[in-house]
């Protein structure tokens, strides 16, 4: 955003009771100018105090002391004093009432609490959100107040304040009813930004029940013909299917929504794009696909990008099964790659992908093989090799037995796979034989 909230200086229709065709205050005006040019010297004190004299001069509120305090909340934000910024903001709140117009004064609101979302100061912001709609129950702007409790339940999400959210939830979804208590299909687009921020709270909770319930109704709402979401907000929904695909071992659906997020947040600038790129690949890895992520279209551009940079050499490694170059870059990169969760989470998955090819690679030659080679080849634990191989006997059908008093892998050759299941065929015919001669022997005892 730049320096201004908006432009001060643009009509935006104010209306005065007064219909005499009367002049706006000149003193006012010009009082307001002069401090604006001091602002704009780098005066910072002159100009509060520049300011603070257009309230003065005011007999009532209007139009310069609503733009003059806009200019000292600014002001005060950038030079970190909190708490004159809220003082001036709750005189400023008092003005939205009758000073401006309903429209003005919600792009004004909505453009500063888009400005201060920057702090990291998260109990001021949660008194800005509050503060704004204690004002709010007067005023009865119910866009502003939807979007302020928005904003504040995001804050609450990244707090990890999932009770205070799930309260914010339950305001905004009423708020979006019909009188007969069922959802107003004709906010749709109020629907889906509800479902974004209730959908993010499951993901972080890993509540794929509740969650998978939701992202159905989220997808039916983004087909509703009322609903215009943003581009943001359909990024978020769909990276969150995408977790919740992968969580359950759906990497196709997994691939597929973490792809059209990334188009979403590409589309609308968001910097989650490149996270969600990242959740992208590490898909591709887990469905085992050959293509590479980075030869399409939209995410060819952001393959040299620096965090993208370790993937790209991750999926080479992964696609070749060279274990050691993979932990390589795992470790090079451990900051980059392993500080998102949700990555960490996954990666031990691709390690044992990755480990059960090797596996099978150097089992191959063989008939029979030590655990304590293949511990050393994987360097892993010799536990670590007898799960792999447990896993591998279990879900690949290696035709093998773990002797575990001397840690020996013995291999059956192909041949004799052949030969024992013919074997094990024969033998089962001939059970099945005398069994059924046992069974004839007992009928006839009977009939005698």
């Amino acid at each position: 955003m730049g320096d201004d909230f908006m432009d001060d200086d643009e009509d935006y229709g104010f209306e005065y009771e007064d219909d005499s065709g009367s002049e706006p205050d000149v003193d006012l005006e010009n009082q307001y100018y002069t401090a604006k040019g001091l602002k704009s010297e780098g005066k910072i004190a002159e100009a509060i105090a520049s300011f603070e004299r257009v309230l003065s001069l005011e007999q009532e509120m209007g139009e310069w002391g609503f733009k003059a305090l806009k200019q000292m909340v600014k002001i005060t934000f950038n030079s970190n004093q909190f708490e004159a910024m809220l003082q001036y903001y709750q005189k400023l709140l008092k003005y939205i009432k009758t000073a401006v117009t309903k429209n003005y004064s919600e792009k004004s609101i909505n453009a500063i609490l888009d400005y201060i979302s920057t702090s990291k100061q998260m109990d001021l912001l949660q008194k800005f959100y509050e503060t704004t709609l204690d004002a709010l129950k007067d005023a009865k702007n119910e866009r502003l107040w939807f979007k302020t409790n928005t904003k504040l339940g995001k804050l609450y999400f990244d707090m990890r304040e999932f009770q205070k959210l799930e309260k914010i939830l339950k305001q905004l979804k009423s708020s979006c009813r019909t009188e007969q208590g069922e959802e107003d299909q004709k906010k749709g687009t109020q629907l889906l930004e509800i479902y974004a921020l209730e959908i993010q709270m499951y993901t972080e909770q890993k509540n794929n029940k509740a969650l998978k319930k939701l992202y159905e109704q989220a997808q039916q709402a983004i087909q509703s013909k009322s609903a215009i979401p943003h581009p943001l907000i359909l990024g978020v929904i769909r990276e969150c299917g995408g977790k919740m695909h992968l969580r359950e071992g759906q990497f196709d659906r997994a691939h597929t929504d973490f792809f059209e997020a990334f188009k979403n947040y590409d589309e609308s600038g968001s910097p989650r794009r490149i996270t969600c790129l990242k959740y992208l690949v590490l898909a591709n890895m887990l469905i085992k696909s050959d293509i590479n992520p980075f030869d399409s279209q939209e995410a060819k551009p952001f393959k040299n990008e620096q965090e993208i940079v370790a993937m790209t050499a991750m999926v080479a490694a992964y696609q070749e099964n060279n274990i050691d170059e993979f932990q390589r870059i795992l470790e090079r990169n451990r900051e980059s790659i392993m500080q998102d969760p949700f990555i960490r989470e996954h990666i031990e998955e691709l390690l044992t992908n990755i480990r059960t090819q090797v596996l099978l690679r150097l089992i191959k030659p063989y008939t029979r093989i030590r655990l304590q080679y293949l511990s050393q080849q994987l360097r892993v634990s010799i536990a670590e090799v007898k799960r792999l191989l447990v896993d591998t006997i279990l879900d690949e059908g290696l035709p093998a037995r773990i002797d575990e008093i001397d840690n020996i892998l013995y291999v059956k050759p192909p041949g004799q796979c052949k030969q024992d299941s013919s074997l094990s065929i024969s033998a089962m015919n001939g059970w099945i034989d005398q069994i059924d001669k046992v069974l004839v022997a007992i009928t006839t005892r009977n009939k005698e």
